[in-house]
């Protein structure tokens, strides 16, 4: 099994982000997404709202893996996304995983949308994933291609909420994935000579 994880920031508020999430289908950088229906939803008793939603998009596959789907490299993948919104705490966890292809592949995504702890009117996104791969001989190999490939997803997933963003509301994004990227790293380096300073020497006898 291949993780991965990374944080993005988005410069508008939770509010506008929790809501231009619902309309982020379509747009330019999501062309491969065909459909989205509600399967279920409610509203918990402490308010919490709960939806679950599928939804289908085209996937090209590669090449080499014509012989485990033989007939055209060219199939619809439904996901299956949950998603929980709990405006009291101002935060949106979804949890997304493929329901076809999973003899080839299994992808399954972990996403909370929260307010920056540094800034109220920006929202912090931590993003997670697994990929999985059960086919003898070739796991790692197709783990690795579906790395790449949601790496690759994940910069046109955040621009395309952007884009839905800027439409709804006028912002602007200032910040590239690149840079909040260096800023997380930068952080993390800084905590770690933070705790190194203050830590005792030890003495060995």
């Amino acid at each position: 099994m291949k993780s991965y994880s990374c944080f993005n920031i988005l410069t508008s508020s939770w509010d506008h982000v929790s809501s231009a999430f619902w309309q982020r289908y379509p747009n330019p950088y999501s062309k491969h997404v065909l459909s989205e229906d509600v399967l279920e939803r409610e509203v918990t008793t402490d308010c919490k709202l709960r939806t679950r939603r599928l939804l289908s998009k085209t996937s090209c596959l590669p090449r080499w893996a014509e012989r485990f789907f033989p007939g055209g490299s060219l199939r619809p993948a439904y996901i299956v996304e949950d998603s929980v919104v709990d405006p009291h705490r101002q935060t949106l966890v979804t949890h997304t995983w493929n329901v076809n292809h999973a003899r080839l592949m299994v992808v399954e995504e972990k996403c909370e949308y929260k307010v920056h702890p540094d800034n109220c009117a920006w929202t912090l996104v931590h993003r997670q994933a697994w990929i999985s791969s059960n086919i003898f001989g070739f796991s790692r190999a197709i783990q690795e291609f579906g790395l790449a490939r949601f790496k690759s997803n994940v910069t046109k997933t955040v621009k395309g909420l952007e884009y839905v963003l800027s439409s709804l509301h006028g912002e602007q994004p200032t910040r590239s994935l690149k840079s909040t990227a260096m800023e997380a790293t930068e952080r993390a380096r800084k905590r770690a000579k933070d705790i190194a300073s203050k830590a005792k020497p030890q003495k060995f006898v």
